[in-house]
């Protein structure tokens, strides 16, 4: 047992976490996000809120602020300028957990799926809300 790990993060998640350097991304991709089939280690956490798992992950990871856009969110087809819902919960999440708040970015998802695939790790989460991806790139812990 350890302390003040949330215990959603799985050990697996942890590992990738901690082996993860300055600048890498880590993809955390809604039930229907391809993870499996991009490329990256894809690691799952059937059953939990892409909100939670970005809550838990952000209480332990720097965001990177030597970026411009070190959270980004897939774009709604045929919609660029729409933003669900899920995307103010990740932005009050980012701006309350962060430790440098940034404003979310948004990619078109075929560049959202390429980015994806170059991450250092996917987590497939059990999140239901369409849309419910987001990539973070890891920060220096000062």
């Amino acid at each position: 047992m350890l302390r003040n790990i949330p215990p959603i993060l799985s050990p697996d998640l942890l590992h990738a976490l901690a082996a993860m350097g300055h600048g890498d991304d880590i993809v955390l991709g809604d039930a229907n996000f391809p993870a499996s089939s991009l490329g990256p280690t894809a690691i799952r956490l059937d059953g939990l809120d892409a909100t939670d798992v970005l809550q838990a992950v952000l209480s332990l990871m720097p965001l990177d602020n030597f970026v411009p856009d070190p959270a980004l969110t897939m774009q709604v087809v045929g919609k660029p300028d729409e933003a669900p819902p899920i995307f103010g919960e990740f932005q009050k999440i980012i701006d309350e957990t962060a430790d440098h708040p940034a404003p979310i970015a948004s990619l078109e998802r075929f560049d959202f799926y390429q980015r994806a695939s170059e991450a250092f790790v996917i987590v497939q989460t059990g999140e239901t809300r369409l849309y419910g991806n987001i990539i973070l790139k890891k920060g220096v812990i000062g």
